[in-house]
Parts: C-alpha cells; structure tokens; sequence
C-alpha cells in the first residue's frame, strides 16, 4: 500500500499526477519537517501543501497548510430507522433542509441563535475581530457553506439510515486564515533563504505570531465542531419529525483540515515521546480506534471507518476521493446532463443541477481505488450510499 518517494515522501496513493508530486516534494523539503511528510490516498494539488497530506513539524506550524477552511470537517448520525421507514418521496425533505440549514457562499441565519450565543460564552471571538465580523460569525453558526459541503441521507449495508454532513469554520474562519497567511508571508520575506514557494510560509515557536495564531486556530477549529453539531442536531430533529419516528444510535464528528499537538518517538525511539504539531490538510486522525468519516462524492459510496494506528502515516487517512481534476475543467469538461445521468435514482436538487455541474462525481477520484489504498490505515466499518443529497450552491 505506502510507497517510499524520496528520504522524507512516504504516499499511499496509487497514483499521482506530476503536479502533485512536484508539490509535496517541494513541501518535503521544508527545514521544519519531522521525518517525512505523508501523503494520503486521495492527494491532490492544492495551494502550498498537498491537499490529502500529513506534515509533522517540530516548534514551527504552516498555516496555509491548515488552509482557509479551518476546522473543516465530517458529521454523522447513526438513526434507528431503516429503509422501510422513510417516505416514498423524499423531496420535500428538500425544502426543510433549505429553509432550516441555510446554504451557500455568505449565507446565513436571520439572527444568531441560541447555539451560536451559547458557543461565544463559552468560547470569546479572537481579539482582532471587528463587530460586524463577530455578527457575522454569529448568524453563520449552523450553517453549511458552499463547494463540496453537503448534507446527505444514507442507508448502509444493513439499510440502515445515516445522515451525513460536510462543512467548517465558515467564513469567519476563512477571515483569520487569511490574515495569519498574509503575516506568514510577510516575514517570510526577510528570511536568509527564501522559500521554494511563498504559501508555504511558516510562524515558529516563541514567536508572537505562532503564540497569535495558535489561539485562532484553535478557536476556528472549536467553532467549525460545534457548527457540524448544530446542524447535525438540526437536521436530525427535522428528519425524525418528517419521517415521524427515530432515534440517534451512534454520532461522529471529525476534522479533516486542522492542527493539534501530538505525541510520536523521537527519532524513532519508541521510549521517547515528544509532542511534534500534525497537520492534516485533507486528513482524518485514524490513531487506533478513531471513528472516521471517508465521503465519495455526490454520487458515490462513503465510508464509516476505525482507524488502525499507522505511525509512518502518522496515525491518519484519508479525507474523502479527492479532485482528479479542477472545477474549471469539471466545468469544461461535462454537462448538466452527464451530471443528471450519474445522479439518477438519487434526490438532489436538480434545478440547480447548472452550479453543480463541477461536482459531477466523474471530477473525483474513484473512492474504492482510495480505500484499496489504505486498508493498513483503517477499516470499513460501514459502507454508506446516499439517497438524497444537499449542496451549497
């Protein structure tokens, strides 16, 4: 399954296109990097590091690693409900999801409500923040976004019903990320040795902008947790009233871009343990035992997963297919009726089928190439395949 690239490349990917790997070689090559990078099965070019990648530095974090999208993560429901239960028509679920979980870019809530007033007692908004950005924050608490963030529900092998999100820190958190990735190039700019390549400008520790930046990230990432809990909590009250029954067997929410302190050996010295900063920018912590949620695509199977505890991929998998192409080609390249024909037989809001035409699940790798390549980083413990889906547009 993992290939050895270079001295500090490790991939699981069973393929990679030449962009990609000249990326991750390039972020390999980072003075701060600890041991190796790893790169997941769905890698794919992203902007600095590698989306699908697990980068270990020691006393030095990258925020563009992190990304824009901090805390970005996946959302589950495991119901009590089976196939037999639900409704023959599932559309109109549709139009509750609309109208309770708004979606989009810059779509918000009316007012903020009491989850939203109730995570910013518990948890101040960062000290740069102006009102209107504290508001804003404020009413986009509990809601999806746009891109690749949906809302699904599943039946599993069993028939069993899932309901499944995807979504992040919203654009509060897009907010900070920029701002600390400015300030990264900026000082990266009075370095001796400049870098390969500006985005991968990194804040070390000790320093006010890595104390700075922590405390932000942290907070986005808490932020983006309790967004998916909101909404899942949302969704699956509104679904248990729908359908007129049901209750939650089993919940699971986890990141997917983030950062945390963790503890590995010291030079392979399994005695040793040092805390060393993992960044997962399109990864999911798989340490043994870990629940996981591994999506396809719209139109494909997901996955449920336990992690298996990999140490050279530093106790992780990966975080969905993963783009084989960009949505500028996705657009070029299929219509609204090659996207109408891989979604047949699934709810899905057709009538914006025009903006969703990028996510056409022939744009994504094939999820079972992706989880062939990772089975000594976890285990199928439920296979997932929707039948409605609900996109930001």
């Amino acid at each position: 399954m993992v290939k050895q690239i270079n001295d500090r490349l490790w991939s699981w990917a069973s393929s990679l296109d030449d962009g990609t790997l000249r990326q991750a070689e390039t972020l390999s090559r980072l003075p701060i990097i600890e041991s190796h990078v790893a790169l997941m099965p769905d890698a794919h070019l992203g902007i600095g590091a590698t989306v699908g990648s697990v980068i270990s530095t020691r006393n030095a974090i990258i925020p563009s690693a992190v990304g824009v999208d901090i805390g970005c993560g996946m959302a589950a429901t495991q119901t009590s409900l089976s196939a037999s239960d639900l409704p023959e028509d599932l559309n109109p679920f549709l139009n509750i999801l609309g109208a309770k979980v708004p979606a989009g870019v810059g779509n918000s809530h009316k007012h903020a409500g009491d989850p939203a007033l109730e995570f910013m007692a518990k948890n101040p908004t960062p000290q740069q923040l102006e009102t209107k950005q504290t508001q804003t924050a404020l009413t986009q608490f509990g809601t999806l976004g746009s891109g690749n963030h949906f809302v699904e529900v599943c039946l599993d092998e069993n028939e069993q019903v899932w309901l499944v999100l995807h979504s992040g820190s919203r654009g509060i958190g897009n907010q900070l990320a920029q701002h600390h990735i400015t300030k990264a190039k900026q000082l990266a700019e009075h370095l001796e040795e400049r870098l390969e390549d500006p985005n991968l400008a990194y804040f070390m520790e000790n320093t006010p902008e890595f104390q700075a930046y922590i405390a932000d990230m942290l907070w986005a990432q808490r932020y983006a947790l309790g967004n998916r809990e909101t909404m899942l909590g949302t969704i699956t009250t509104e679904f248990y009233n729908f359908v007129g029954a049901g209750n939650t067997v089993e919940i699971i929410n986890c990141h997917h871009n983030f950062a945390q302190q963790e503890l590995f050996p010291f030079n392979n010295n399994p005695s040793d343990m040092r805390p060393v900063w993992i960044t997962r920018k399109g990864a999911i912590k798989a340490a043994v035992g870990d629940r996981g949620i591994i999506p396809g695509s719209m139109g494909t199977n997901s996955y449920i997963v336990e992690g298996l505890g990999n140490p050279l991929s530093w106790n992780s998998c990966s975080h969905g297919a993963g783009r084989k192409m960009s949505r500028t080609k996705a657009k070029r390249t299929f219509s609204t009726e090659d996207l109408a024909n891989e979604m047949r037989g699934k709810v899905w809001l057709e009538t914006k089928a025009e903006k969703l035409v990028d996510e056409i699940p022939s744009s994504y790798k094939n999820i079972e190439q992706v989880m062939a390549d990772q089975t000594d980083l976890v285990r199928k413990t439920h296979t997932l395949n929707q039948v409605l889906n609900y996109k930001g547009t």
